[in-house]
């Protein structure tokens, strides 16, 4: 049985973790030197609530390597529709301030990684 946490996803803390506006996007992720996963979401999203534990375990493994963030896209609706986002959860990757990947819905934590290493290479 699925019990509603008591929290919104935009309330989560995390020292690896960007929670972003549209106002930090061009600074923190496309100008990032180093490559950047984005996770747009909303705090309504079951899905979004499912991969967000994942996302927030990679950040801290791939910590100084990757930058991670998050977008609420009720929030931030600009951005999202600048990248076309339809659905969520979206997981985007970037390299050099260029998509490098798309990953939509939630999946498992290897995909994930398989995305990121790419763009690390």
């Amino acid at each position: 049985m699925w019990v509603e946490p008591d929290f919104q996803l935009s309330q989560l803390e995390s020292k690896t973790m960007l929670h972003l506006q549209s106002a930090d996007f061009e600074k923190e992720i496309l100008h990032s030197e180093m490559p950047a996963v984005v996770d747009f979401y909303a705090d309504w999203c079951g899905p979004c609530r499912m991969v967000s534990p994942i996302i927030e375990a990679l950040s801290k493994e791939y910590e100084g390597r990757v930058k991670f963030a998050k977008i609420n896209t009720d929030e931030s609706p600009e951005i999202a529709q600048r990248y076309n986002i339809m659905s969520i959860p979206t997981i985007m990757v970037f390299k050099n301030g260029e998509v490098a990947s798309t990953t939509v819905g939630a999946g498992p934590s290897a995909m994930y990684k398989q995305r990121i290493d790419a763009a690390l290479k």
